[in-house]
């Protein structure tokens, strides 16, 4: 199955805790806090892989967790970072943040790109000593890796996209010009899934062709199976129309030719201003007199012209020729811009809470709290000294002292109560 769409949650590791412990060692008395620092949480890492060419992999896992940094040990010994996780997807995907919608990374290039980051390692307590604190037995906590869920779009990476209703040769034209070999048979949409091709027109130069499956009167709008298909042709330098005109399906090939780009123009109205060039395929079925008026039909519109049979592989080195030097004067495949831009956290930022009191207890809700809870140890007396700086810091001694709160009363965070001392 060809899938071209898919969304994804990825996380990257959590910073490792500081370590709390103190030097211990015969002969040496008042050893001093030895505790390490925790390491840093493992990156998610995206990286093009040219042997795929579908999103295939995405289709059942959906989550990606890289690992989290270890925490620190005792005689300053740092915790191991967490290993960064990589992905792999097929050339041309291009990654959205799923929430916003906006460009994230464009994989078109061989570069690796790192889309979430790992969370940063907590200090372990060997950098709270001071002259008057000398046994600190507290330590920080890791940070959290950064998250995000994901819109995952392949946008082929073609020089030419081949359009135009089902049947009208395009599967016979790509494996006739170039090494694809896509399935061909006298039936609508035979080619199910779109095919690329690479052409050589002389012994060091060459294009990619796609064949993007056949397009209906609706398509746009989700009629048929080309709206599953219209975004491949977006990156397309050229478009390369192919008609059938000997209307072997009783259909008008100016009819057919002016459905095509309506369907294109509405679902992209760039795609209608693209360079193009006409095809009239099938000429061998033709009489002159269709071929001639088509042909007047098109250079009244601007458009070169030209007549095949890619069956007999008539016309087909003239065609390639005018399309390579076309080729020579366009701008390179198109490639997206990142539009994502990460919030800077720093310190005292995103610390939201929320208080509310329930038979007299003040109920703390704060999350960001939580991992520095896990840290402090209420029997040592520098460890609550530090926690209160925290508390008075974020602006919740504030919020509680604004909401009535008495010495004595029981506050609760997180599962930990105690009692409120002004």
């Amino acid at each position: 199955m060809f899938i071209d769409r898919a969304k994804i949650l990825i996380k990257a590791g959590d910073g490792g805790n500081g370590a709390v412990s103190f030097h211990r060692e015969k002969y040496v008395a008042a050893g001093g806090p030895d505790g390490g620092d925790g390491g840093k949480g493992g990156d998610v890492i995206f990286v093009v892989d040219k042997h795929l060419n579908t999103l295939e992999s995405f289709r059942y896992k959906k989550k990606f967790l890289a690992e989290n940094g270890a925490p620190g040990a005792s005689r300053r010994c740092s915790g191991r970072g967490g290993e960064d996780l990589i992905i792999k997807v097929p050339q041309g995907t291009l990654i959205r943040e799923a929430l916003t919608g906006q460009v994230m990374a464009d994989m078109s290039g061989d570069e690796p790109v790192v889309l979430a980051r790992g969370g940063k390692g907590g200090a372990g307590n060997q950098h709270f000593a001071t002259a008057t604190r000398q046994i600190p037995r507290f330590a920080k906590p890791g940070t959290p890796g950064e998250s995000f869920e994901l819109q995952l779009e392949l946008k082929l990476l073609a020089d030419v996209g081949l359009v135009g209703f089902p049947n009208v040769g395009k599967s016979t034209l790509i494996s006739a010009v170039s090494g694809a070999r896509p399935k061909i048979a006298n039936y609508h949409f035979t080619t199910l899934v779109p095919v690329l091709g690479v052409v050589r027109y002389d012994d060091e130069n060459s294009f990619v062709m796609a064949d993007i499956p056949g397009l209906v009167e609706g398509a746009s709008e989700g009629v048929g199976l080309g709206h599953d298909f219209l975004r491949h042709v977006d990156r397309c330098r050229l478009i390369v129309h192919v008609v059938d005109v000997s209307g072997s399906e009783a259909r008008d090939p100016v009819d057919d030719f002016e459905l095509i780009n309506y369907e294109l123009a509405n679902f992209d109205a760039e795609l209608a201003s693209r360079p193009q060039i006409v095809v009239a395929n099938k000429c061998d079925l033709a009489t002159e007199e269709q071929i001639a008026d088509f042909r007047a039909y098109i250079e009244e519109q601007g458009l070169p012209f030209f007549e095949i049979s890619a069956a007999a592989h008539q016309g087909l080195k003239e065609l390639i020729d005018r399309i390579a030097a076309d080729l020579q004067t366009l701008p390179p495949v198109k490639t997206y811009e990142p539009e994502y831009v990460r919030p800077e956290v720093t310190v005292g930022q995103d610390r939201s809470f929320h208080v509310e009191v329930e038979d007299g207890v003040y109920y703390v809700d704060a999350e960001w709290l939580d991992p520095i809870m896990a840290t402090i140890n209420p029997e040592d007396y520098e460890s609550l000294q530090y926690f209160q700086r925290v508390l008075r810091e974020s602006g919740i001694i504030d919020k509680l002292d604004e909401m009535g709160v008495e010495e004595g009363d029981t506050v609760d965070i997180s599962g930990f109560q105690f009692e409120y001392i002004h």
